[in-house]
């Protein structure tokens, strides 16, 4: 069994302000990071740089911990 599980920074531009579907090409996947702080961290830093732009979306996911047979 592999314990803990890795966070993920994961957003872009999108299309409009329901935040449905992200602008083609504007994806953006940062990581993985072991720690949720380390992904914090992340997502602090590239929302402050995309902050002047109201389209741009991130949030951080968490991977499910693996079990291996």
């Amino acid at each position: 069994m592999t314990k803990g599980s890795n966070f993920w920074v994961i957003g872009g531009e999108f299309g409009s302000m329901n935040f449905h579907k992200l602008v083609e090409g504007s994806a953006q996947v940062k990581g993985p990071f072991k720690t949720r702080k380390e992904a914090e961290d992340c997502w602090k830093e590239v929302s402050e740089e995309s902050r002047h732009k109201a389209g741009v979306r991130f949030s951080i996911v968490e991977e499910p911990a693996r079990v291996s047979a």
